[in-house]
This record gives C-alpha cells, sequence and structure tokens, in this order.
C-alpha cells in the first residue's frame, strides 16, 4: 500500500471514530453502558433486580421494589478509586453513584441482617430502626455495645440520627413509593435502595436476592456459592418430602376483625406447602395477595384439617380462644395441632422468622416437612416452628 493510500485509510479510521464519539455525545441513549456489553449477574429465580458488571463498574437495577411498581431504579457500582468526576452525561441516567465496596450501610428491615451476616460484612452496619426486632445473638453484641445506632421507627426514622451517620447507601423497603424519610435522606445526597425480595413468588427468588448485598460488597463470588448451597439444601428437602404417601390437610391463618386472611395458591407460602407435600385447602386460588374470607367460608372448609399452621400472632391455645371462641370447634385445635413461629423469639422479643424467613426457606421447608411428616426427618428439629403453648 503506497503511503497516499495509507493516508487515506488512516484519515478514514479517524472520521469513523469522531463520527462514533459525536453520535454517543449526542444520542442520548446510546451511552456508554448501551456500547459496551456486561457480564450479567447470574439469577436463576430472582426477578425484581439486574446486575451488570462493566469492569471498572456496575450497574444495578431494581425492576420491582414494590408491588405494582411504575418506576425502576438504577445505580453505577464504581470500584473504589474509580475516577466519580469523569461520568458527566453517563451519571445522570442513575438515581445515584455508589463506590465499591460499601464501607457503611444501614438496613431498615431485619430480613436483611442475615444477608450481611452470610457474607461476613455485619460489621459495616451502623444503624436500624427498632433495633429491639433484632434477634441475631451476633448483630445484637453491636447493638449493644453501641456500634448500631437506633434509628426509631421505620415508617419514621430518624432522619437527624442518620444523616449524622451518612452511611455510603440505605437500603429500605416501600410499600407504594412514598416514603418522607427516604426522600429527606435522598435529597441530602445518600443513595436509597429499595429491596424489593419480598415482593418476588418464590421462597427461592427471595433469598436470592442475597446476590444483590454481593454486588455491593464485591462479593458476588461469596454470595452465589451461599446461595447455591440453600438452594441445594431446599430441593433436597423437597425430594425427600415427596416421597411420602400421606398429605395431611392444612388450614392457615387467622382472623383478624372480621377477617380470615390465607395465602393464595400461587404465594410463596403456598409453595412451601406444595413443596412440602400436602394439602393446602386452598391450593387451588390464583388470587393476587392474601385470601381474605369470612370465618364461615373457612370453617366450612377447613373444620376437619388435620393441621393448623401460623395463627397470625398467636402464641397459645388460651390466646387463641380468647380471640375467638369459636376456633375451638376446629379439629386442629381439639386435637392439639396447630403450630406458629410467632412463640420462637430472640432475647428482645424479636420474632426470629421474620428475619432469617426470607434468607433460608430451606430451613423454613425442612421445618413444615418434620410438622407434616415426621418420619421423613426424624433427627430435625425445627427453626422456626413450634407447637403452640
Amino acid at each position: 500500500m503506497n503511503n497516499q493510500n495509507l493516508y487515506t485509510l488512516k484519515q478514514f479510521i479517524s472520521f469513523i471514530i469522531c463520527l462514533s464519539l459525536f453520535t454517543c455525545k449526542n444520542e442520548p441513549s446510546k451511552q456508554l453502558s448501551d456500547i459496551l456489553q456486561g457480564n450479567q449477574l447470574e439469577l436463576k429465580y430472582a426477578k425484581g433486580f439486574s446486575v451488570k458488571n462493566y469492569g471498572t463498574y456496575k450497574t444495578l437495577e431494581i425492576k420491582s421494589p414494590w408491588p405494582n411498581a411504575d418506576k425502576k431504579y438504577q445505580f453505577a457500582l464504581l470500584k473504589e478509586g474509580y475516577d466519580v468526576d469523569f461520568w458527566t452525561t453517563e451519571r445522570q441516567r442513575f438515581e445515584a453513584v455508589i463506590t465499591l465496596p460499601v464501607q457503611n450501610i444501614v438496613v431498615t428491615s431485619t430480613t436483611h441482617i442475615p444477608a450481611l451476616e452470610l457474607l461476613g460484612v455485619e460489621q459495616t452496619l451502623v444503624g436500624f430502626p427498632g433495633t429491639d426486632y433484632v434477634s441475631s445473638e451476633k448483630t445484637r453484641v453491636r447493638i449493644d455495645n453501641g456500634s448500631i445506632r437506633e434509628l426509631g421507627k421505620n415508617e419514621g426514622i430518624n432522619t437527624e440520627v442518620l444523616l449524622e451517620l451518612h452511611p455510603d447507601v440505605v437500603v429500605a423497603f416501600g410499600v407504594d413509593g412514598t416514603n418522607k424519610s427516604m426522600e429527606i435522606i435522598e435529597k441530602a445526597g445518600i443513595p436509597v435502595i429499595y429491596n424489593g425480595d419480598w415482593v418476588e413468588k418464590s421462597p427461592l427468588a427471595k433469598a436470592e436476592w442475597i446476590k444483590l448485598f454481593g454486588a455491593l460488597y464485591n462479593k458476588e463470588k461469596e454470595a452465589d456459592s451461599i446461595f447455591n448451597q440453600i438452594e441445594r439444601d431446599y430441593l433436597e428437602a423437597k425430594t425427600i418430602a415427596s416421597k411420602a404417601t400421606f398429605k395431611p390437610t392444612v388450614l392457615c391463618g387467622a382472623m383478624y376483625k372480621d377477617v380470615w386472611y390465607l395465602p393464595n395458591g400461587t404465594s410463596p407460602e403456598a409453595q412451601f406447602l406444595k413443596d412440602a407435600n400436602v394439602n393446602y385447602l386452598w391450593k387451588e386460588t390464583t388470587n393476587t395477595g392474601s385470601l381474605a374470607l369470612s370465618f364461615e367460608a373457612v370453617f366450612n372448609k377447613a373444620k376437619d384439617a388435620q393441621l393448623w399452621l401460623s395463627p397470625s400472632y398467636y402464641t397459645s391455645y388460651k390466646d387463641l380462644e380468647k380471640s375467638n371462641s369459636h376456633y375451638t370447634q376446629f379439629n386442629a385445635f381439639q386435637n392439639k395441632s396447630i403450630f406458629s413461629f410467632s412463640n420462637t423469639t430472640g432475647k428482645t422479643g424479636g420474632v426470629i422468622y421474620y428475619e432469617m424467613g426470607i434468607a433460608r426457606p430451606d430451613l423454613v421447608l425442612k421445618d413444615m416437612i418434620k410438622i407434616c411428616h415426621p418420619e421423613l426427618l426424624s433427627d430435625y428439629e425445627t427453626t422456626f416452628f413450634k407447637p403452640l403453648n
């Protein structure tokens, strides 16, 4: 190739590069992360979030922060030492830019605490609303020695204390997108990530949200390994339950005022019952949210149910009878076959199920199998569910 042709080729290549840069600069839809192909974090069950790794940074998208959410949240997760100021037009796409790994964090639900402990980063927790609800002995030590500040009630967080702590990120949860406390925190420049694990449709999907915390701490491999073990134990328990030759009939829930609330047949709670190989009496329902039925409707169908699980917050037969004497007409009441997780609490009264249940569905399923098919797990002691007092 002669010099003239070489010079022409160089000019053409330079023109193409300039044109690409100009196009990227002037077309907002073609941002850096659109051009590069990031490595997608593998999620087997969870649908509510996604993470892509582009090397020097990651993107986190919260797709379902609460039921029927019409907004998605995107965050840029930058490696430590990366120049945040370099992000000019690109950072406008994100709710916030977070430098990794997270050094200080505030979480707002007890369900978030097991993920921190499983990943070995519980020492980064600096604040929590309602510390009495925390049951974990490891985290209680840090609460008692003042390493974790009390932030008041979840629906009205003490923003003054939280802003004083100035964590790298707040992991919150929302029911409809209106939270004045979180709006104040965001305006102060502190990123707020809404954890939507509770919106997921299956127990394993909920548990897989540990991978979100893995992304925040650059511990994706550890989170993946932990989840894979939980999944294996869950599926192994499910296989054991499938060998049962008898399926006991099961009733759930209890009255609240004049309404009896039960899990619908497509809920994660009903999925536990299905995988435990029992005959849940409302397994065929497909409603959205909980079933809301009259006492009569429940009694007519479940009077002879052999087991009664999770009778709301009641912890004893005496309390159950005191609240509604008609409960005594159920066979499960008369045969003392009612089991609850409400009477398994930490030293300050927090219900352990509400803390660990999402993170450890394998233990929840084993509890149900032990109750419904005790011969299949003869040496297992339940973690959450105990006979009603």
